[in-house]
């Protein structure tokens, strides 16, 4: 690691353990399970534990917590698996928690040998009553003093599918008067009767969670297990779990704050419910904070990666302002998104006094930069500007088109409204200009000064797009997501047009549209009908706000 860099936490107890010669190769693992798409703040886990490993130069696993059927879905798997590789990480393995199911059991089976564990006929309602409450210890199953023998023989009858699901579980036996709900014998396995992805109809009983997960990290010698602050009540358990197993060497849990992020659904749980109701159309959305929405839209890895990094790793929960990840965004998009003139709502203005079929005219492709170069634009009698750049009677500080005024065409010319033509309705249908000849960008009065530039297409030339801005799914404010969800999350502009440098843009290909903002090619794009998706606008609120 630099030395000038700041460590957070979890690097100070990484360093610490490697000086004292506790650990000698770092490995860590990033355990999704695998029933939804990942989103944002799976992003900062996946920062934070390949990070780590890389750092130290040791390894991070990617392995699928695949324990539960019924949930599960190989679709998931693959774009899990895909997300972790566009972040810009390649896993040491490719691991499944059902790899170990053979393990998981023989270890139920010594915690039952050992008296540690029993099988329990008490519904999940009765289990739940017998628990207690935090005020309140819990009372014993009346199956808890099952001998290990008959715990054994019906331990391998749940396993060999006698029972129905719910019929009975395995559960530990810990302390039903511990302070720690997680400690009142917690339940180990269950029966499902339900095929798994990986495994079929081999297994009917599956492991819970708080048992797979520590025996899954003991196997894979995992050095250290970092977990979200939920997971902090069940470390005890955790560590349970690993003693009583006899798992050498054995791992050891940290816990981070998870990220929240302002006006950003951050559960699998409710962004499911988006998809499976329709709000949008599908996991990879460009609305959706699901990192497979993030990337259609047009954000990189790189600024995914940065704000994981500026946001840093915490002990203590709190709300990130989306705004940060904006600007993460902006500024690595600013420098190598190539710039482009589209128009989003086209107003027609014919310049009456051009003569000729028309003229080239050069524009920078990325400023500042010493190889994008320049590229071509054509410019002729007819064009088209920003329906909301031209007033018939202005405000004050309007200073863009209006009649009897001049503006300047980016890296073209002058010129300046002469009338007005109308529809019918009275809604304006174009504009009548002249140009000065000798404006033209590096011409003979081209320093003459003009207080409005604007940007326009040429209209022979000029291509049609669909446009597609989005904006946040959550309205600003507090309660209940559903009660917050933004109805004009998505506008659709279908009659854009883009210059004729925009007709090559591949899906996937990012741009910044002069005075609109960055832009991105839509997997939907073709070259017969062209899509792109508004990225981020240009206006950086958070970094003015935290500047001034």
């Amino acid at each position: 690691m630099s030395e000038n860099k700041a460590r957070n936490f979890i690097e100070e107890i990484v360093e610490h353990d490697i000086e004292s010669g506790l650990v000698k190769n770092v490995i860590t693992r990033f355990p999704p399970e695998p029933n939804g798409y990942l989103h944002i703040g799976h992003a900062k886990s996946i920062c934070l534990n390949f990070g780590t490993a890389l750092n130290y130069g040791g390894k991070c696993n990617l392995r699928y917590d695949d324990t539960n059927p019924v949930k599960e879905d190989e679709e998931y798997i693959r774009s899990i698996e895909r997300d972790v590789r566009w972040l810009g990480f390649e896993p040491a393995a490719v691991l499944y928690g059902s790899d170990y199911f053979e393990y998981m059991f023989e270890c139920a089976l010594k915690l039952i040998d050992k008296g540690l564990a029993y099988v329990c006929d008490l519904s999940a309602d009765e289990i739940r009553e017998y628990r207690g409450t935090l005020t309140e210890p819990g009372k014993d199953s009346p199956y808890r003093n099952r001998s290990a023998e008959e715990n054994r023989r019906l331990f391998l009858e749940m396993r060999d599918g006698i029972y129905s699901d719910g019929e009975k579980v395995l559960r530990a036996k810990i302390d039903m008067a511990s302070p720690n709900l997680n400690m009142r014998d917690p339940v180990l396995y269950r029966i499902l009767h339900a095929p798994h992805h990986r495994t079929g109809g081999k297994w009917c009983i599956y492991p819970m969670y708080d048992f797979a997960h520590p025996l899954e990290d003991a196997y894979e010698k995992v050095t250290h297990s970092i977990c979200t602050l939920e997971f902090e009540d069940h470390r005890p358990l955790y560590d349970w779990v690993v003693q009583n197993c006899g798992c050498d060497p054995a791992p050891r849990q940290y816990e981070f704050a998870r990220l929240n992020l302002t006006r950003t659904i951050m559960s699998k749980r409710y962004l499911k419910k988006l998809v499976d109701e329709k709000f949008v159309s599908g996991w990879d959305d460009p609305r959706m904070p699901t990192i497979s929405g993030l990337r259609r839209r047009g954000y990189t890895p790189e600024a995914i990666r940065d704000f994981c990094e500026r946001i840093g790793v915490a002990k203590s929960n709190s709300e990130v302002d989306a705004g940060l990840l904006e600007h993460c965004l902006r500024e690595h998009l600013g420098q190598i998104a190539p710039r482009r003139m589209a128009v989003l709502d086209p107003l027609k203005v014919i310049i009456d006094n051009y003569e000729g079929d028309g003229e080239t005219v050069l524009s920078e492709n990325l400023p500042k930069s010493e190889t994008a170069g320049m590229r071509n634009m054509s410019f002729s009698r007819e064009i088209y500007i920003e329906r909301s750049d031209f007033m018939e009677d202005p405000p004050a500080k309007f200073f863009r088109l209006a009649p009897g005024r001049e503006v300047r065409l980016k890296d073209a010319y002058i010129i300046q409204c002469e009338a007005v033509e109308k529809n019918p309705d009275g809604t304006v249908a174009a504009l009548h200009c002249t140009y000065d000849p000798d404006s033209k960008t590096g011409g003979a009065t081209a320093g003459r000064k003009v207080k409005g530039t604007l940007h326009w297409v040429d209209a022979k030339t000029a291509v049609p797009c669909e446009i597609r801005l989005y904006d946040f799914l959550l309205n600003e404010g507090e309660g209940d997501f559903s009660a917050r969800l933004n109805e004009q999350s998505l506008k659709i502009l279908p009659n854009a047009l883009i210059e004729a440098a925009g007709a090559s843009a591949k899906p996937g290909d990012r741009f910044q549209f002069l005075r609109q903002g960055y832009f991105c090619a839509d997997t939907d794009s073709t070259p017969e009908k062209l899509i792109f998706n508004l990225i981020v606008n240009l206006k950086d609120s958070y970094a003015k706000a935290n500047n001034d």
